[in-house]
């Protein structure tokens, strides 16, 4: 527990470049280089079939971002992890409901952690030859992946923190999605499939089937 405990102030120390004027710096920095070829948004699990406060928040900051032409392309990433929706592509459902193109929306399922939603998608953009690519979450994910990044990638990857009060009205936008397109067969929820270190060592990319 005293581990964990330090590793949990250690996040939110990091955290902080993400927060406040810092989002801002984020954002206008990439903005110099837009748009970039591809964002990337990790998911999160649906429950009951819809989307939460945080999930939507990703959502809607990724439509901001297209709609801004601070990306031409979105990769939505996450396979059904704690519940049986697949969570990459329930996302794009919901993208394409906010008007993003469906030739600009592109989909990862393998991810089951937050560091293989990026290192599955950054492996799915290069394929797609992109070159300049980010990573647009909420701030405390963006300092969880921050040094996965600079370890794992040669080449920078930029980060767009969610600017939450750039999407406060797009926030009250109510929709619906038929999930039973997403549903994942044979599902068997991650806890059953992993123990508590089994996860802990997911969540630190050490699952990452490098090629």
């Amino acid at each position: 527990m005293r581990i964990l405990f330090f590793i949990l102030i250690l996040l939110s120390l990091q955290s902080c470049i993400f927060f406040g004027s810092r989002q801002n710096k984020h954002y206008k920095s990439v903005e110099q280089i837009k748009p970039v070829d591809v964002i990337i948004v990790p998911g999160l699990p649906l429950f009951n079939g819809q989307w939460d406060t945080l999930l939507k928040a990703r959502i809607v900051w990724s439509n901001f971002l297209y709609k801004k032409g601070i990306t031409n392309n979105i990769i939505y990433s996450g396979n059904a992890v704690y519940t049986k929706w697949k969570e990459g592509p329930s996302m794009a459902l919901f993208a394409a409901q906010l008007g993003i193109k469906s030739e600009n929306i592109l989909i990862d399922t393998i991810a089951e952690h937050s560091t293989e939603n990026l290192y599955y998608s950054y492996q799915l953009a290069k394929q797609k030859g992109y070159k300049t690519i980010a990573v647009a979450t909420d701030p405390f994910q963006c300092a969880l992946l921050q040094k996965f990044a600079e370890k794992n990638f040669k080449e920078e990857i930029h980060f767009l923190p969610i600017i939450y009060d750039s999407i406060r009205n797009e926030m009250k936008i109510q929709l619906t999605i038929d999930t039973t397109v997403t549903v994942a067969t044979n599902f068997i929820p991650l806890e059953q499939r992993q123990d508590y270190k089994e996860r802990l060592n997911g969540t630190r990319g050490k699952h990452i089937k490098k090629e």
